[in-house]
């Protein structure tokens, strides 16, 4: 993959559940760190298919329904 489609990559503003900016640096590198981590992965799945024939279009939509799909195991409780 070329360095130029990683820079590309926008880091969001990451929200606290009450939609207010996160301040915690730690917190913050934490994230980024994590999409950094699961973007890579991402693009192997994506290119793989390609390369196997499959529809580019399916495999992204694979993708989404894979993050749509995970559970967030911490609903209703506070997490701070």
């Amino acid at each position: 993959m070329p360095p130029s489609k990683v820079e590309k990559l926008e880091l969001p503003v990451w929200l606290s559940s009450q939609g207010k900016p996160l301040s915690c640096r730690e917190k913050i590198k934490v994230l980024n760190e994590n999409l950094l981590e699961i973007r890579p992965m991402c693009q192997d799945a994506l290119e793989d298919g390609i390369l196997m024939d499959c529809d580019e279009a399916q495999v992204r939509a694979t993708l989404h329904r894979l993050v749509d799909s995970l559970e967030n195991p911490y609903a209703g409780r506070k997490t701070d």
